[in-house]
């Protein structure tokens, strides 16, 4: 009997723990669904569903520190969206003072300060026009150009350039001097009377040329440009001729060609002006296509002709070499 107390007692003790652990688990199951409903209430109303489209659709002004009104007068919007542009990530990472800063200037041997070459190269080629009286003797032919000069900014240059320009005798000229010169008793290598005449006359000349460009751009340009320097013409005069060539091996055949029978110089002082327009294939190179028309004038001085007289031994049959001399080359080209 007296051991069956304390088995009683601890069974009590058990019986006692389970039901208050009972009692508890329904009471915590019951509470459950309104804490739920309590928490879901709270957090739909402190944190409200974002609206991302409309907040990316307004800017924000990091600089207005005034949030509690929602409209503001147009000076205030002027001048938070200043602020809001000169907020740039340069701007803001540069400490101050903050400097802006223009185009480089360059140092090195082969570039002006403002990055033009130093140094330009011409290369051209195109026709010639005989004008004024020059018109009357000589016809249109080629014209070559070469040149190198410096250039002291994008805008100025100095070229000095060699030219030679060629051209051809009118035929009622040549016809006129085929009389004169049989009337004169020329033969040909046959002792015959002259029955063709042939000719051509050049002028070239090494001119200094300042050029200044007035307009310019990434891919077009104009220049306007004005030299003056020294010229030498030249007139010749042929008749076919049967010339004769001998080889060691193959022996001696004969060919066609041009026997000069006269010929005329004269040097003077001469001007040019013009105009030019450049093309830039490439905004990367320095290379530049150009065309240009230039009026030359050259101031030849006529020389009196008259045969066996006390100044000059010989006769001048084509005096016109020695007149004043004015045409137009047109010029295509490249400039680099």
């Amino acid at each position: 009997m007296q051991k069956m107390k304390p088995i009683l007692f601890q069974a009590s003790r058990v019986a006692a723990v389970t039901f208050l652990a009972a009692v508890t688990g329904f009471g915590l199951q019951a509470q459950q669904p309104a804490t739920i409903a309590s928490t879901s209430t709270y957090a739909t109303q402190a944190y409200p569903a974002l609206n991302l489209q409309a907040a990316l659709k307004t800017p924000i002004n990091i600089f207005d520190t005034d949030t509690s009104s929602s409209s503001s007068s147009s000076s205030t919007d002027t001048t938070d969206a200043v602020a809001a542009e000169r907020f740039t990530l340069g701007e803001s990472l540069q400490p101050p003072p903050r400097r802006r800063y223009g185009r480089p200037r360059y140092t090195d041997n082969m570039h002006n300060a403002d990055g033009s070459n130093k140094y330009a190269f011409i290369v051209g080629g195109g026709f010639t026009l005989p004008t004024g009286g020059t018109h009357n003797t000589l016809k249109t032919n080629y014209n070559v150009q070469g040149g190198i000069g410096r250039n002291f900014n994008k805008n100025f240059a100095v070229i000095a350039q060699f030219d030679w320009a060629n051209f051809g005798i009118q035929t009622n000229t040549l016809n006129t001097l085929l009389a004169t010169y049989n009337q004169l008793g020329a033969t040909d290598q046959n002792g015959d009377s002259l029955t063709q005449l042939g000719g051509s006359s050049h002028v070239w000349s090494f001119t200094l040329n300042p050029t200044y460009y007035f307009m310019g751009g990434e891919k077009s340009g104009a220049y306007v440009v004005a030299g003056a320097g020294f010229y030498h013409k030249t007139a010749n005069f042929t008749i076919p001729a049967v010339g004769e060539y001998c080889d060691p091996y193959y022996g001696c055949y004969e060919y066609q060609a041009n026997q000069s029978i006269d010929k005329y110089t004269s040097n003077a002082f001469g001007v040019n002006g013009g105009i030019g327009f450049t093309y830039k294939p490439s905004r990367f190179g320095n290379q530049k296509l150009y065309a240009e028309a230039r009026y030359v004038f050259v101031d030849n001085s006529p020389k009196p002709y008259s045969l066996g007289s006390a100044t000059n031994n010989y006769f001048n049959a084509f005096p016109q070499n020695s007149a004043r001399t004015t045409y137009i080359p047109i010029t295509f080209g490249i400039r680099f």
